[in-house]
């Protein structure tokens, strides 16, 4: 009996170690690994960095539609962080293309270019500085609180620049700033590693003007 036992035991040790072999010889078989390009996601589309030519536009024939279709182009600048971290909602600047709260903690102070104890000219002095990657500019300064862009859609802000009470600018105004404004200006030169504004200066003010000769009509 014993011995018919072990006989018939057998054939099921034997089962159990080619279970065990199978096993083993799975986990260490060399697998086809994904590519390193297919695990990574889509690299998403670069935005355009150029500002369409005010020409290109004339294909509108409705003066009032053209008129939003420019705004509507120069909000790639107006909306662009390089922009938006100077027009913030409150008295604290923002800064990165992320639009991250300004560190170290500064306020707009009295007169928007910082408080007393902090001046904004302690750390941005008139031009970038490369080694140190803080950007500069004779006139840097926030933008009044009444022309807070952040957080507005683009039609409120194009209503917000046309309503003299808050802009403190009559359209003539409003070109030269946009058009010739040095601080404006530096959004095209932010220095670093920072992306500058779409187009250039001179491309974004034919826009504005443009607009403006249209009716300077807002989007929705």
């Amino acid at each position: 009996m014993r011995r018919i036992w072990r006989i018939g035991c057998l054939p099921l040790v034997g089962l159990a170690g080619a279970a065990i072999l199978l096993s083993l010889a799975y986990m260490l078989w060399p697998r086809t690994m994904p590519q390193p390009e297919t695990i990574a996601a889509s690299p998403k589309a670069a935005a355009p960095t150029h500002l369409r030519p005010v020409q290109s536009f004339s294909a509108i024939a409705d003066p009032a539609a053209r008129s939003v279709a420019l705004f509507r182009e120069a909000g790639r600048v107006i909306q662009h962080p390089r922009c938006q971290n100077c027009h913030p909602r409150g008295d604290r600047p923002t800064q990165t293309d992320a639009m991250r709260p300004h560190m170290p903690v500064v306020l707009r102070g009295p007169d928007d270019a910082g408080e007393p104890t902090l001046r904004c000219s302690t750390c941005h002095h008139d031009r970038n500085v490369e080694a140190s990657g803080v950007p500069g500019n004779p006139q840097w300064r926030l933008a009044p609180v009444e022309m807070a862009w952040q957080g507005r859609s683009l039609g409120d802000i194009c209503r917000q620049l046309l309503d003299t009470g808050r802009s403190h600018m009559n359209r003539a105004e409003l070109l030269h700033h946009m058009a010739e404004d040095e601080l404006v200006g530096w959004a095209w030169h932010p220095g670093g590693k920072r992306a500058p504004a779409p187009g250039t200066q001179a491309e974004f003010g034919a826009i504005i003007k443009a607009w403006l000769d249209t009716g300077a009509r807002c989007p929705a």
